[in-house]
Order: C-alpha cells, then sequence, then structure tokens
C-alpha cells in the first residue's frame, strides 16, 4: 500500500515538473499591447471631443512617460532629459522587482489620464490591465514594485507638464474677426469661433521656437483679376469638388478626421465624431510596428518619437494659421461664385494657411520613415470602426502627401496649403530625427 502511495506522489511530482511554467514575460512586454493602451487613450480623446493640437498635447506626455520608464531599463535607449532642454533628469527610485514593459504601460495610463478628462477616464483600462497581468502569472511583488516605479515617473512628467503653458491659454483673449478681404471668418454650418489661437505661446519641445520652420508666405489674395495665381487655385478647389470621383471622395473621407462634425438636417443638428489627425497617426504607429514585428521597447519609442512631431508640429503650423489669416476657400466661392457651394467635407473652425493634416503628417512620416523604413507598405483599417474602408498605403510619405491632398479634395484648403504644410512638416520631421538621439547604435 505504502509502495503504491509513493508511486502515485511520484508521478504528480513529475507531472507538475513536465508542465509548462507560465511565462507572464511574453505578455506583458507584446509591444501589441501597447498598441491597445495607446488605442485606450485615442478613444478617451475622441469621446471627449479634445481639438487636434490639444489631442496632440495629451499623447506627447502619456508616450514621453512610457518612453522615459524603457530608457532606464532597456540601455539600448537614450533618456529624453537634456535632449528636450527643459525635460529634467529622473530620480530614478529602486527597481527591485519593476518588470519594465509593465511599469511603461502603467506610466502612460497614468500621465494619458492626467491630461485628459474626466478625472477617472483611464481607471477601468488601469484595472483591467493589473487584472491580466496578475492572471497571467505576474507575481504580487513585481505588479506592486512596477505601479510604484510607474506613479514615481508619471509624477515626474505631469510636474515637467503643467509648465508648457496650456493653462494659461485657457484664459487667453479671443481671436478677433476683421471685415478685410482675404481674412479668415468663421464657416458654416457651425460658424464657429477660431480654435486655439494662441497655440503658438505653448512650449515647444524639440524646436527652437514656434516660427523656426516658417513656410514661404500663401498667395496674396485677389478675386478681381481671374488671371491671377490665387483666383485660379481658387477656381481649382470649385472645379474638383464639382466633379468628385469615387476615388477623390473615398481620399477625402477616410482623411477627414474631423473630431467632431456638425451634420445638419433641416431643424435638426446633431454631431458625429472620428479621431482626429494625430489620433489617427497613432494608430498608424501601431499598424506599422505591428507589420514590421518590432519589440516592445522600439514601439513605444516609435509612437514617443512621432508624438512629439505630431506636437510641435501642430505649434509650427498654428504659429503660421493666426499669422496670415488667410481665407477659407469656401468662404471666397461662397461671396463671389456661388452662394450655394459647398465643400465636400467640413470646414474646421480655424484659418486655411497652412494645412494642419498636410504639416503634421509629413513630420509624422518623417518620423515614422526612420524607424521603419520607406518601404513598409500597410493597410490602414483605422476607419473601419467608423464605417470608412481602408486604404492601402504604400509608404509613409505616401500616406503624407495623400493625407495633404485630401483636403483639397475635401474642398476646405488650397492646394498651396497642403504643398508648404507639407514641405514645412518635413523640415521639421527631418529635424526631429537629427536632434533626438533615442536608439543607441
Amino acid at each position: 500500500m505504502l509502495k503504491k502511495i509513493w508511486t502515485a506522489c511520484m508521478a504528480i511530482s513529475l507531472l507538475v515538473s513536465c508542465s509548462p511554467k507560465r511565462d507572464y514575460s511574453s505578455f506583458i512586454s507584446d509591444p501589441v499591447l501597447y498598441c491597445k493602451t495607446v488605442k485606450q487613450l485615442n478613444n478617451v480623446v475622441l469621446e471627449n471631443n479634445f481639438p487636434p493640437m490639444i489631442a496632440s498635447r495629451n499623447y506627447v506626455y502619456a508616450n514621453i512617460a512610457a518612453y522615459e520608464v524603457v530608457a532606464v531599463f532597456d540601455k539600448r535607449f537614450w533618456s529624453l532629459a537634456g535632449q528636450i532642454k527643459h525635460l529634467p533628469p529622473f530620480a530614478i527610485p529602486d527597481t527591485a522587482n519593476v518588470n519594465y514593459p509593465l511599469a511603461a504601460l502603467l506610466a502612460f495610463c497614468k500621465v494619458g489620464e492626467a491630461v485628459t478628462f474626466p478625472e477617472g477616464s483611464m481607471q477601468e483600462y488601469i484595472d483591467r490591465l493589473k487584472h491580466d497581468a496578475d492572471s497571467a502569472g505576474v507575481p504580487a511583488s513585481v505588479i506592486k514594485a512596477s505601479r510604484l516605479f510607474a506613479d514615481s515617473m508619471g509624477a515626474h512628467i505631469i510636474r515637467w507638464s503643467k509648465k508648457d503653458n496650456y493653462l494659461q491659454l485657457r484664459t487667453a483673449p479671443k481671436y478677433t474677426i476683421t471685415n478685410e478681404e482675404g481674412r479668415w471668418v468663421p464657416t458654416p454650418p457651425m460658424y464657429a469661433q477660431a480654435v486655439e489661437p494662441h497655440w503658438k505661446k505653448m512650449r515647444t519641445m524639440v524646436m527652437d521656437s514656434s516660427s523656426q520652420f516658417m513656410p514661404a508666405k500663401p498667395l496674396v489674395f485677389d478675386v478681381k483679376n481671374k488671371n491671377s495665381e490665387y483666383y485660379k487655385a481658387l477656381l481649382e478647389v470649385k472645379t474638383i469638388i464639382d466633379s468628385l470621383t469615387d476615388e477623390q471622395k473615398h481620399i477625402a473621407d477616410f482623411w477627414d478626421d474631423n473630431p467632431f462634425k456638425m451634420n445638419v438636417t433641416g431643424h435638426v443638428m446633431f454631431a458625429t465624431k472620428k479621431f482626429s489627425p494625430p489620433g489617427h497617426w497613432m494608430n498608424i504607429v501601431g499598424i506599422a510596428a505591428e507589420k514590421a514585428k518590432t519589440d516592445f521597447s522600439t514601439t513605444v519609442a516609435a509612437y514617443a518619437q512621432t508624438s512629439i512631431a505630431l506636437y510641435d508640429a501642430f505649434i509650427s503650423c498654428w504659429d503660421e494659421k493666426y499669422r496670415s489669416n488667410f481665407v477659407r476657400p469656401e468662404t471666397v466661392i461662397n461671396k463671389y461664385i456661388s452662394s450655394s457651394w459647398q465643400p465636400y467635407i467640413q470646414t474646421p473652425p480655424f484659418p486655411s494657411y497652412t494645412s494642419g493634416h498636410a504639416t503634421i503628417s509629413s513630420a509624422a512620416a518623417e518620423i515614422m520613415t526612420n524607424w521603419f523604413g520607406d518601404n513598409l507598405s500597410f493597410t490602414d483599417t483605422s476607419l473601419l470602426e467608423f464605417g470608412i474602408q481602408s486604404r492601402e498605403i504604400k509608404s509613409f510619405r505616401s500616406a503624407a502627401k495623400e493625407a495633404a491632398l485630401s483636403r483639397l479634395y475635401g474642398g476646405i484648403h488650397y492646394r498651396f496649403d497642403n504643398d508648404h504644410g507639407n514641405e514645412a512638416g518635413i523640415r521639421l520631421g527631418q529635424f526631429i530625427v537629427q536632434q533626438l538621439k533615442m536608439k543607441k547604435n
């Protein structure tokens, strides 16, 4: 009898020793998990109607927090402290038992929630993340140590974020509308006031100043001379919209990225939401990282540098928008050519020159080309959740050019808005690649 019991115990012991141990590191360090976490913040930004330049602020601080965690533990990467001149070094606390991918995820969530609203907007996701980590076999001591490290890094980044002039701009004077020909005025159907007219005063990340990448001046406004370059550019907008092809409509819809479109049907008005342009590009980073099969740290780094480019590009573009205060095509066509004419997509509430989408897209494309190469083709599925079919993208730079062109097909920008914005964004993106040394050789 004792022999049978001993034999049974030995069998159980062998089964336990031969069964695979739970490897939680493969779950936590999966770069797709980071992409899903960024997408969660993207959803919060969408639900709270953040305009695109503010959305870029939401993404940049959260991604930098995660990246700085990575830079502490993964010696392949440099910290951004000092490279971003005003980012102070982090006083590294105890690192014992810290799982750095988990700490990076939690730091992203902590900062992402702090720079958005309402309070607690990421808490449900944070709780689910901790639960999933526990279910994957992450020891409680590791979860606690990682959380404490994330809290410390998050507090560091949040303190730094509060000095960027954002709060001060909440009480800045409103934009003054004038009757001067060629100047921007509110457009239908909302006739909304100008969005963030003082955004150029935000603290930049890498640029020396908001005007460092100032584009050439816009064309001279001239509707009296039908042979003027401006009138030709204006007429091009009308002509294209009056005969849009299905492909041009798809391009305009796909890159519309209007976070708050006001729909008017008779006396009924209702809003529909989509990701803003920086949210769209955050999605593209995730798609590209998964296609390229990059590891966790590299994925975080690509998100961080792309978000930095988006953030600085908005400051650069908004500097020009409210310097030139250039009128939208819709306003001029309605006044001088056809009072019933409408653009294909809705005109956003800020001046025309230069195109924000063209500027930020080309800046982001330069960063992503640096990380993933110039020949990574992919299917952009970002808009499927809004009922818009995917597009096949040959490269990041081709995506940026298409995004710029979409504003012409949408009828909300002149071609020179897009071309000059694209050129300025390229220069900015290349400058950020040169200035920020993130991955060690």
